[in-house]
């Protein structure tokens, strides 16, 4: 899943080193990340059925991997998987702009149900290597 900031505006990390292997690339809270990281962090607590498995909070945009169980041995359906996701994003969101003062995300999110674990594997190495490539990426605003 990707939220982004309203207006792809680059106020949630900053990027440091350039990106070369042998420089990595790390990111650098900012005070409105910092709010996120939290909120994501506590985002189980409300949400029995969901966790998030993995994140990574860019200057612009944040990248997650959750989990939604069923509860049961069978799986959920598609459409149940979108209303919970969509449920868990919103209330990210209000959390957020609440603490914030405003609000700061852009109305719509990405997401993508994972079917496989060659899929759930691919998406866990880009968020692990996104820093890295940060100047490649398709949100990034040069300075």
């Amino acid at each position: 899943m990707t939220v982004c900031t309203k207006e792809k505006q680059p106020f949630l990390c900053e990027i440091v080193g350039d990106g070369v292997l042998d420089v990595p690339s790390k990111t650098k809270m900012l005070a409105i990340g910092a709010i996120a990281e939290k909120y994501l962090r506590q985002m189980s607590a409300f949400y029995e059925n969901v966790s998030v498995a993995k994140y990574v909070i860019m200057p612009n945009h944040i990248h997650f991997l959750i989990v939604v169980e069923s509860g049961t041995s069978r799986t959920p359906s598609p459409t149940k998987q979108n209303s919970v996701v969509s449920r868990f994003v919103s209330t990210f969101k209000r959390f957020c702009n609440k603490e914030i003062g405003e609000n700061v995300w852009q109305r719509s999110f990405n997401d993508h149900i994972i079917r496989n674990q060659e899929d759930f594997d691919k998406h866990w190495q880009y968020i692990d290597e996104n820093p890295l490539r940060w100047r490649l990426d398709e949100l990034y605003l040069s300075p």
